[in-house]
């Protein structure tokens, strides 16, 4: 069929919508939801036989819906209706949650149901990653589910599903969660209460609260262990006691959250940007005890990296794990990350897995780190764009020059640009049904990135190959399933349905690869071939030609990038949708 998708931004949800049903043989072109009379010149011209909406903000025009069907696709189960169903599931603390496919009419959320899927709240997930894991999932069996049941040229489709039993559905209208409903009584709420409301607004608003005297809004809250608050200063609830990485660490009644990102009131004209608690409020913070763990501890204690190591004493396996707000990796981070790698090669693991988050593996350079340096004095965001990509190319050095093991990225979700790279580097790329990937640098700004890619690509898919991948995958833009990645020899394994099934399948294929008889041999072809790649070309070479193109993105005449990264982080409203996306108005 030919789909329209009509999004208010081409998000997580709707770029896995979009790989699900060009792989299920649609043909899918994209609008972004601009104003009534774009929306109906986009129908006019695509000439849909269905407008799907996986991702909006206000209605679909009557002009539209009332002549083609347009589904709409709900975060919340049959029943539910309005903005905010999974800010309430969160903030209640509900342990069912769902998405409804319903026909859109002339009410919010009240249309005919073609089709719909329920599922567990993970506990203690916040609402952005149960957005970008359960809800995405649920919206891509829902979607197809409704499109299965449906004939071109049909107002509705064949039989309409059997709605879920009372108690299952959804409690009618929910507006927008009131401010208050989320305030935070530092001298009442314990740390599950505190842990909840932030989880709730997690990615957008965010919690409305007051830090060091600023008004502010948290986001990224982690539970403290009794380890953490013995080892910091004493103080009342809502005291700031400690920080760590990117966190500061802030009593409760009954313990005490550590709080990794805020979003504080910018001077006027300069952007509200969501940057590391420790940068935010550097100067007032600069007198607390840091309070940093060893990589190898007991996984309850929270930081961004932690290492530990399994299987036999002939055939340890290596575990990296870093998890870093959003996939962004800032100058700091990538400095973390590299030590850490160069601790991994200090341990006799013949495997080393590098595990990226749950939600995100990496999306590379941190760009709201980045676009905060413009706003410092005696920085620029051309400066800081330039530390922090020889940063991350420094990670990648060291995964691509670890020859004495075999490596293993591990994507339990979504990775970009850079973060595609970083994971490309390891011998072996393992991902599950559910990743998407973006390998390209285009949508910003025309960055013509690094992380050695030119080296990774070719010696992935083959030189023979390598030039029609890299104008599929650099050029055109658009979001690739694991599944396409693996065709094209970028992932070399797609084992599970979801991140926890994957990272179990990942405990037994690591432990068979560190114990297999052909290790030793494979290994010494590792090392044969990275002399011989470095002999034809060193690995320098690659990163001064790409750094040489980076150079020029960041410092030449053309602002397109800066552009591009201060559209992006302030979210700046589309005024047309990119044609790489908008087919039909190619």
């Amino acid at each position: 069929m030919k789909l329209l998708l009509l999004c208010h931004a081409f998000n997580g949800l709707t770029q896995r919508l979009h790989c699900a049903l060009r792989e299920a043989g649609h043909a899918v072109t994209v609008e972004l939801d601009i104003a009534d009379a774009v929306t109906e010149e986009a129908v006019a011209l695509a000439d849909p036989d269905l407008v799907i909406a996986p991702f909006l903000k206000r209605r679909i025009p009557e002009s539209v819906w009332s002549v083609r069907p347009c589904l709409v696709v709900h975060p919340g189960p049959p029943g539910d209706r309005g903005p905010a169903a999974l800010d309430w599931a969160v903030l209640r603390g509900d342990t069912q949650g769902g998405v409804t496919v319903l026909q859109a009419n002339g009410e919010f959320d009240a249309g005919p149901v073609w089709a719909f899927r329920l599922f567990a709240i993970r506990a203690g997930a916040s609402k952005a990653s149960l957005y970008r894991h359960e809800v995405t999932q649920a919206a891509v069996e829902a979607v197809l589910e409704a499109l299965s049941r449906w004939r071109p040229g049909a107002p509705a489709p064949t039989a309409a599903p059997t709605l879920p039993p009372a108690p299952l559905r959804g409690r009618g209208w929910q507006g927008p969660v009131p401010k208050e409903q989320r305030s935070i009584d530092w001298t009442r709420d314990d740390t599950a209460t505190v842990l909840r409301k932030i989880r709730s607004a997690e990615g957008h608003p965010g919690v409305a609260d007051v830090v060091f005297g600023r008004p502010c809004r948290l986001h990224d809250a982690h539970a403290a262990t009794h380890a953490a608050l013995a080892a910091a200063a004493r103080g009342a609830p809502g005291d700031v006691l400690a920080r760590r990485g990117p966190a500061l660490l802030r009593r409760t009644v009954d313990g005490g959250v550590w709080i990794g990102h805020v979003r504080t009131e910018p001077p006027p004209g300069a952007p509200a940007l969501k940057l590391a608690a420790t940068r935010v409020f550097a100067a007032e913070c600069a007198g607390l005890p840091e309070l940093g763990v060893p990589l190898t501890r007991d996984a309850d204690e929270w930081d961004e990296l932690r290492y530990e190591e399994t299987g036999a004493p002939d055939a340890r396996i290596g575990w990296l794990a870093f998890d870093f707000h959003n996939g962004a990796m800032s100058t700091r981070q990538c400095e973390r990350l590299r030590d850490a790698l160069r601790f991994a090669r200090t341990r006799r693991a013949r495997v080393l897995v590098l595990e990226g988050g749950a939600d995100f593996f990496s999306n590379g350079i941190d760009l709201h780190d980045i676009e905060a340096a413009a706003q410092t004095q005696g920085d620029s965001a051309a400066d800081a764009s330039w530390r922090n990509i020889h940063a991350i190319d420094d990670v990648v050095l060291e995964l691509l020059t670890m020859t004495d093991r075999l490596t293993v990225a591990l994507l339990r979700g979504n990775a970009g640009a850079g973060g595609c790279w970083l994971a490309f580097a390891a011998d072996l790329v393992w991902a599950h049904d559910g990743v998407v990937l973006n390998p390209h640098y285009k949508n910003m700004g025309n960055l013509y990135g690094s992380e050695y890619w030119t080296y990774t690509l070719p010696r992935r898919v083959g030189e023979a190959r390598s030039a029609d991948v890299a104008r599929r995958v650099m050029q055109g833009r658009l979001p690739m399933s694991a599944s396409e990645c693996a065709a094209l020899g970028l992932v070399d394994a797609v084992f599970a349905e979801h991140g926890e099934a994957l990272r179990r399948r990942a405990r037994a294929e690591a432990a068979a690869l560190a114990a297999a008889c052909d290790h030793d041999a494979r290994i010494a072809a590792k090392q044969r071939q990275r002399a011989d790649d470095e002999a034809r070309r060193p690995l320098a070479a690659y990163r001064e030609q790409e750094l040489q193109q980076m150079h020029r993105n960041f410092y030449g005449f053309d602002p397109s990038y800066h552009v591009a990264r201060h559209h992006f982080v302030t979210r700046k409203p589309h005024a047309w949708t990119p044609r790489h996306l908008a087919v039909h108005r190619s």
